[in-house]
């Protein structure tokens, strides 16, 4: 049985698995498959990878306290977070996977905090 590649329809010479006649074939296939489908998670994705970066960069330590200004000016985004963590007290801090924030001084300032991963 001959086998061809799914993004070129060229005969395919190899292994008895192999679904494409080269890398470039096998990338730009992907590329297609993943191009609409995936969009909305990839800007997800990235915008929380930026909320990151950005926290990160602000808290190098375990903790420290930072303004809402210099978080927007950052280009911080506080529609995006991975999870949120209410303590006893009712405080809310909203987490980028373990970089997280807490709004305080009626939301000019934020105590950014780095949870330890057990």
């Amino acid at each position: 049985m001959e086998k061809k590649c799914l993004e070129c329809g060229t005969r395919i010479l190899g292994r008895a698995d192999k679904k494409f006649c080269n890398d470039a074939c096998r990338n730009s296939y992907n590329n297609k498959f993943n191009k609409d489908s995936k969009n909305l998670v990839r800007t997800i994705n990235n915008r929380l990878r930026k909320n990151y970066r950005i926290l990160e960069a602000f808290n190098p330590g375990d903790k420290t306290k930072t303004t809402k200004a210099k978080l927007i000016a950052a280009d911080f985004d506080f529609n995006y977070f991975t999870s949120t963590y209410k303590t006893k007290a009712g405080a809310i801090y909203y987490f980028v996977y373990d970089q997280g924030y807490l709004p305080i001084d009626g939301g000019e300032y934020y105590a950014l905090v780095k949870r330890t991963v057990k």
